[in-house]
């Protein structure tokens, strides 16, 4: 998770830049050339529909191992502006001398032939966008002589409307991860404890999902969705900026620990529990430095379910000497296969509690994105105020966005928590 250890400082300044370079000319960058705008389906294009067994893919040259009638792959590209496009593929055929293919973009269909050899561009039609807005293209085999409907790298889209779409090929890997958005709290000094509530409403739960609810410099605290049968409660802390090693000083019943990697190192964290989207979950995280250099990062969660607060663990961080700082929520897809699916999370009721007792309600947060949001390679992404309550949405090709930056204040309920910190487990 080492994508959202940037601070808010950085994210304020990626998107000061994003600004100052100015909107329009991030979308005039790929205003069409001869031929079309180049939509590479590496980094724009997910197999939405499979049967069992299915074999197609998305890998770095686009689609591949295309065999089944039953699978469906989208792409998606995004138009500032109502309007016609003409539409073609980039597409070569081994395995087969002839296939026949569908392509349904914004709704209306077209059917066309591609031939056995090397990359052709196979011109589909043209359609008509009514709104300003992503436009969804699928594309399904329906027959073919042998074993292969063929691979297809690019869709070629001819348009007066400015597009955008993810065309960082050195980042695909994030862009079909989908942009991750952030609610950043300033909490007062010497804040030891952070509290927060947050639902994941009904039908949210996608997998992949991960619905940070406590998050400050050095650590996160939240909930995911690891597969169909697998949810875990999971608090990590990252290893010490010089390098030094964070160790468990104790954890709670049935809590897994172990390290991780891939995106920093640190150790983790989880508890399996099956959450459920549509209740309330609330969450309580300390920080405390031991007085000898380091600092005891401390998380326990509340489940309506048991009626009760678990402990999950207390990890040492050495080198650090803070309480709560850099405190925020966030919400990402963390499976590049599952970024074309939609999310939203609420948060509400936070509170801050200092080291002399004294609890202070956090009413104002303010909306960030990732490096896929502010560099526009994805703009599917919203944060605001729903109810009362804070909110989080990403992913799904939804339009329109909301604008990075902002902050939102939300009524406040005056209602402290109730919880005694000094009987917590």
């Amino acid at each position: 998770m080492m994508k959202r250890r940037i601070s808010l400082a950085i994210l304020a300044f990626s998107l000061a830049t994003a600004q100052a370079a100015g909107f329009d000319t991030l979308l005039k960058k790929t205003t069409p050339a001869a031929g079309g705008v180049v939509v590479a389906l590496a980094g724009n294009a997910f197999v939405t529909s499979a049967g069992p067994g299915a074999t197609e893919t998305i890998n770095s040259n686009g689609l591949a191992n295309w065999t089944s009638t039953g699978t469906v792959t989208s792409l998606w590209f995004r138009m500032a502006a109502p309007g016609s496009a003409t539409l073609a593929l980039d597409a070569r055929l081994s395995g087969s001398n002839s296939s026949r293919i569908r392509v349904t973009a914004n709704g209306t269909p077209f059917e066309f032939n591609l031939t056995k050899g090397n990359t052709k561009t196979y011109a589909i039609g043209t359609i008509n966008v009514a709104a300003a807005g992503y436009v969804r293209v699928d594309l399904q085999g329906i027959s073919k002589s042998g074993a292969y409907f063929g691979d297809v790298s690019e869709l070629r889209v001819s348009t007066a409307a400015p597009l955008n779409y993810a065309n960082d090929a050195a980042n695909y890997y994030w862009s079909r991860r989908g942009p991750s958005v952030h609610m950043g709290y300033t909490v007062p000094a010497n804040t030891e404890y952070f509290y927060n509530e947050m639902t994941v409403p009904a039908g949210e739960d996608k997998i992949g999902s991960y619905f940070m609810s406590n998050g400050f410099n050095g650590g996160y605290f939240g909930i995911q969705v690891n597969s169909p049968t697998e949810r875990r409660v999971l608090f990590s802390i990252w290893d010490a900026d010089n390098g030094a090693k964070t160790t468990l000083v104790r954890k709670g019943p049935n809590v897994v620990d172990n390290g991780f990697g891939g995106e920093g190192t640190g150790g983790q964290s989880y508890l399996l529990y099956n959450w459920v989207a549509g209740n309330t979950y609330r969450f309580i995280t300390r920080a405390a430095p031991d007085g000898a250099g380091a600092t005891d990062f401390s998380a326990w969660f509340f489940a309506p379910e048991t009626n009760a607060w678990r402990f999950i663990a207390t990890w040492k961080r050495p080198a650090t000497t803070t309480y709560h700082a850099g405190v925020y929520s966030f919400l990402e897809n963390f499976l590049d296969t599952k970024g074309y699916l939609e999310r939203r999370v609420l948060l509400n009721n936070q509170w801050a509690r200092s080291t002399s007792g004294a609890w202070t309600e956090l009413v104002t947060a303010r909306f960030t994105g990732d490096a896929t949001a502010n560099n526009a390679q994805r703009l599917d992404y919203a944060g605001g105020l729903q109810d009362g309550q804070f909110y989080l949405r990403n992913g799904g090709f939804f339009s329109p966005n909301v604008a990075t930056g902002q902050y939102f204040t939300r009524p406040a309920t005056g209602q402290a928590p109730t919880v005694d910190v000094g009987t917590l487990p």
